[in-house]
């Protein structure tokens, strides 16, 4: 029996022919190495399912990060936000609804001091209602003891409120339980004494117009 060589089997290659220094005792000869057998069918197949393999390209769809995950459901609902539905004015008076944006004037001439006022936003019926009589009360007896006032600037805001308060006298009234304190509209313009102070001027006039007229032959 051969004996194997000592120290380093490396250290000197084999003499062609020779006994294999890994060779085992009892001169049995040893079987050759067999390679690894490959595993056969999906390497990629979890344990436990069935079916023919599925193909893998790259990453695995839905992984995290790849450019081939699918995108979440309604996503382009997503990127694009609701569009804002269109605010319902409310009174600026008392915050009832409807409302509609309105401006009310009102002016006064004495002599040769004249004066504009007006108020503005929206309103509903029974805050526009309010502010068209008082203002317009206010211009029937200031307004006209001003030459220019007199023949343009009170019959121009007299003409104006009274077109402008149409569009609130139109609106349905506030519900109840909506709303704030609403301002008094109070008694029509008709039924208030000052609307008549307007007349003494008005009535001057006219005197005065009969009185010339009659004293020329």
């Amino acid at each position: 029996m051969a004996t194997p060589p000592q120290g380093n089997p490396y250290a000197t290659a084999p003499q062609a022919g020779g006994p294999h220094p890994y060779a085992q005792p009892g001169g049995h000869p040893q079987a050759p190495a067999v390679p690894p057998q490959q595993p056969t069918g999906n390497p990629f197949a979890q344990p436990g399912t069935f079916g023919p393999p599925q193909a893998h390209h790259g990453q695995p769809y839905g992984h995290p990060g790849t450019p081939y995950a699918p995108a979440p459901p309604h996503a382009h609902y997503q990127a694009h936000p609701a569009h804002p539905q269109p605010l319902t004015p409310a009174c600026r008076f008392c915050g009832g609804s409807p409302a509609v944006p309105v401006t009310f004037r009102a002016h006064r001439g004495l002599l040769v001091v004249m004066t504009f006022r007006k108020l503005d936003g929206p309103m509903c019926g029974t805050c526009g209602v309010a502010v068209y009589r008082a203002l317009t009360t206010e211009t029937l007896w200031q307004g006209w003891w001003s030459p220019v006032s007199l023949f343009v600037f009170t019959p121009f805001t007299l003409i104006h409120n009274l077109v402008v308060s149409r569009k609130v006298k139109k609106l349905q009234p506030p519900a109840p339980g909506q709303h704030g304190r609403q301002v008094d509209p109070g008694v029509p313009v008709h039924r208030r004494p000052l609307a008549y102070v307007g007349l003494v001027p008005v009535l001057w006039l006219l005197f005065m117009i009969t009185s010339g007229l009659t004293q020329n032959p």
